[in-house]
């Protein structure tokens, strides 16, 4: 049956990973992976080492209104405004400086307004100047004659070439005083994915045979010429090297973006403090700004009010500064913190492995709160294992886990209920009138232990009979005795279930019980004694009720023991009954019988009363062969749950009870009467008597019962 499960398992995750990895390789869970793609970005996004080197001067909405009010600029500015900026960038130290921003109209404020910015940007910081290169937006199809080629070496390019990627057709240039001054041009043509966002970036383009750089890199380019350290760039199979560092890339020459934070992660100035702050320099007054905060950063120069339209949805953000994508590009390398694909050659295997074990943790789930347990625990694992991921460099795919493991726990659901829901309701229905729950449960989570056709094992055994029953039965019309019995069956029958017993059948009045099978119970003899006292504890507190319905005193006697019996189905092969045979039941029944020689209601043998460890409150009655056994068996009297008060008169008669196994009949019989109230001590009173009228000639301490 395991092994037949563990299949089931295994299929049932096999044809699970199958559809998952089909949907995955299909793009069909595209939407649903780029929600967990936001969640670990947002979740995971936190600056890095190279974030305080680069920096960000942004024209906001509080500088347009400042140029509208104190300048009544209308916008565009002035370029010759913008010197002031490229002035400041330089006086600070900056590395290098780069406008997100496209000239490719002359200013409209005359020829004049772009000869003073070109000067201002050949005599700055290296400048990075913005160019557009794609396949669906530009006017120009061959690189412009007014540009200088400054545009890096791309080593292996020709052998890189795949099917998804294909060099820009169309391209805009800015105008001849910025491209011709610029120290390096950056592409700030992106790639969205497909529903719109920018999840990565574009590191490089190709034009009319020239590599254009996206503006990040262009700006490291152009730091570290300014520093006279030549640069490498290089491509091979899914990665382009640059100088020292290997970004991962896809077949469009794009690498995911490892964002840092949300807006303003970078610290950003606002254009009009910077322009505010060189002015007053110029002048001789303190700046708002100190230009030493650039010293030896990249600072990117763009847009960020909303009138400007330069937001990006991505996923730190809805609304991201589009240059601030340029700016993590650039971190991203500093930092050599990118992020690449997790490759399909772990995906299929690790999905394949959660599946299958989703499967078979499903299969062996045989109760609800087993079920939901195994839903809870296998589909947190794919998202852990994403975030894990993240944190190690990989993009994980997470919906093509989740699908695996949850088709894989649906699927095992669906199995168990065809192919074991009858098994549990026939278990159910079977056993529901003579196990409790617990051990109903325990039975369908694993059938396999209940042996069908009998097996030899130690049980503890219960048999009960109500004293007196056919004396005051008579009296009683059909429905009132049918009643009584009822209630008294039903009021004792929910203790043994409760305990975990196994009712095994009733005989008019009487009840017969046992622990230990079909369910393994290391503490059968506990739970049976714990029961007996609670069965008897039970009666005494309805016997007034039932006194005052039939007019009748109900008392019931109980006996047990704990011993190796046969028990298993028995009977013909048409109808047959779960139950025992052996000797040590035999002796159980005997027990009942046996409390009528003492007046108890509670007998239990030796082996019962070892086997639950003696912590029960209770006595040693004596030495017994009863009828039918040659054997004798110590017995006890049980009449307390463990930790509750010894009676007074247990002392005295343990007292006497030693001189009447030594024979010292006469001592003993002194001790009985002192316990007049109790009947054990006063049926000694009588053996003794009798003892001493005719001594036995070997005296052995073992009393010879002549009845049942």
């Amino acid at each position: 049956m395991t092994r037949k499960r563990l299949l089931n398992g295994l299929l049932v995750g096999l044809g699970a990973a199958m559809i998952a990895l089909a949907l995955w390789l299909g793009g069909a869970l595209g939407t649903w992976e780029n929600a967990t793609w936001m969640a670990r970005v947002r979740h995971l996004a936190k600056p890095s080492s190279a974030t305080a080197k680069i920096k960000l001067i942004l024209v906001d909405q509080p500088s347009l209104d400042w140029g509208r009010k104190e300048n009544q600029w209308s916008w565009p500015w002035p370029r010759e405004v913008l010197g002031a900026v490229l002035d400041f960038c330089k006086r600070g130290g900056a590395k290098a400086v780069a406008f997100d921003v496209m000239y490719t109209e002359p200013s409209v404020y005359g020829v004049s307004d772009d000869q003073t910015f070109g000067s201002a940007i050949q005599q700055g910081a290296p400048f990075v100047a913005a160019v557009m290169a794609g396949r669906d937006q530009g006017d120009m199809t061959q690189w412009p004659a007014g540009v200088p080629p400054r545009t890096p070496v791309l080593e292996g390019l020709d052998r890189w070439r795949s099917e998804a990627w294909k060099p820009a057709s169309l391209a805009t240039f800015p105008i001849p005083e910025v491209a011709a001054n610029a120290a390096a041009l950056g592409n700030v043509k992106g790639l969205p994915d497909p529903d719109g966002l920018y999840r990565r970036g574009l590191v490089f383009q190709v034009f009319a045979g020239r590599v254009i750089p996206s503006l990040g890199y262009a700006a490291y380019l152009a730091g570290q010429a300014r520093a006279g350290l030549p640069s490498r760039l290089a491509l091979e199979p899914g990665w382009l090297q640059v100088d020292e560092a290997r970004i991962p890339i896809d077949g469009q020459g794009r690498t995911i973006l490892h964002f840092l934070g949300p807006s303003g992660t970078h610290q950003a100035f606002s254009a009009a403090g910077i322009i505010q702050s060189e002015l007053s320099l110029r002048e001789g007054k303190p700046p708002q700004i100190d230009p030493q905060i650039l010293q030896g950063c990249y600072v990117f120069f763009g847009y960020s009010a909303p009138g400007l339209y330069d937001l990006q949805p991505t996923p730190i953000g809805d609304k991201y500064p589009g240059v601030e994508v340029h700016a993590t590009l650039l971190d991203n390398l500093l930092e050599r913190s990118f992020l690449r694909d997790a490759p399909a050659g772990a995906v299929l295997p690790v999905t394949l492995l959660l599946s299958m074990l989703a499967g078979i943790a499903g299969i062996f789930s045989r109760n609800t709160w087993q079920t939901v347990l195994g839903f809870v625990v296998f589909l947190v694992i794919p998202f852990g294992l994403g975030f894990a991921t993240y944190a190690q460099g990989f993009w994980w795919p997470v919906m093509v886990g989740e699908v695996g493991v949850g088709l894989s726990l649906v699927g095992a659901v669906v199995v168990n209920y065809a192919t074991e829901g009858r098994q549990k309701a026939f278990l159910k229905g079977a056993f529901r009138h003579y196990l409790g729950a617990e051990v109903i449960e325990q039975i369908i989570a694993d059938p396999s232990r209940l042996t069908l056709g009998g097996e030899k094992r130690e049980l503890t055994i219960f048999f009960s009979d109500i004293e007196k029953f056919s004396s005051f039965s008579e009296r009683l019309d059909p429905p009132t005795l049918t009643t009584l019995l009822n209630d008294y069956l039903s009021d004792m029958s929910a203790i043994i279930q409760e305990e975990g017993g196994y009712l095994d059948k009733y005989i008019g009045d009487a009840i017969v019980a046992f622990w230990n099978a079909p369910m393994d119970q290391a503490d059968h003899a506990i739970r049976a004694c714990r029961a007996a006292v609670r069965c008897s504890r039970k009666l005494a507190d309805r016997r007034p009720e039932f006194e005052q319905r039939t007019g009748a005193v109900i008392k019931a006697r109980i006996g047990m023991n704990t011993g190796a019996v046969a028990v298993g189905n028995m009977g013909s092969h048409e109808r047959f009954n779960y139950t025992i045979l052996g000797d040590a039941a035999n002796l159980a029944s005997r027990l009942e019988g046996a409390n009528k020689a003492f007046g108890t209601y509670a007998m239990i043998s030796e082996t019962t009363w070892e086997a639950s460890g003696g912590q029960f409150v209770g006595r040693e009655l004596g030495r017994l062969r009863v009828v039918g056994r040659k054997a004798p068996v110590k017995v006890y009297e049980l009449v307390g749950l463990p930790g509750e008060p010894r009676p007074a008169h247990f002392a005295p008669f343990e007292e006497a009870l030693a001189r009447f196994y030594d024979g010292k009949f006469a001592e003993a019989l002194a001790r009985f009467e002192q316990s007049r109230d109790d009947p054990a001590s006063r049926s000694y009173v009588v053996q003794c008597r009798a003892l001493m009228e005719q001594p036995p000639a070997e005296w052995d301490g073992v009393l010879n019962l002549t009845e049942k």
